[in-house]
């Protein structure tokens, strides 16, 4: 369950590299915590969630759950690169004329990627 987006808004002392991060609310397990994510990484969550047919709240626990290292923001952002990876290769192994098509689907070693068709 989200409660209530905090908008602080963090930018990278780059100004060529301006990234928003925004800190954002989300009860786990009954525990509320905060997580800091670039907006692409939290709609990324959100639609794997929707995908997988999980509560956004569901989906970060299991991701603290099974996460070995790191902090919960980090945690998020592996996870979410490990989802669009697999998919990538998924998709290249789907185009059988492909001579670089990988052997295995790599991920962080902290969890298993849920894949889902689509």
């Amino acid at each position: 369950m989200l409660s209530g987006n905090t908008r602080d808004m963090l930018t990278s002392k780059d100004s060529n590299m301006q990234s928003a991060i925004v800190k954002r609310s989300i009860v786990i397990v009954g525990h509320k915590t905060s997580v800091s994510l670039e907006d692409a990484f939290w709609l990324s969550l959100k639609q794997i969630g929707k995908v997988q047919n999980m509560t956004l709240s569901t989906l970060v626990a299991n991701i603290d759950t099974h996460r070995q290292h790191g902090n919960l923001s980090s945690a998020i952002r592996l996870f979410v690169l490990d989802h669009f990876r697999a998919r990538t290769v998924l998709d290249s192994i789907d185009q059988p004329n492909r001579s670089d098509t990988p052997d295995a689907i790599a991920t962080n070693g902290s969890y298993k990627v849920a894949i889902s068709p689509g």
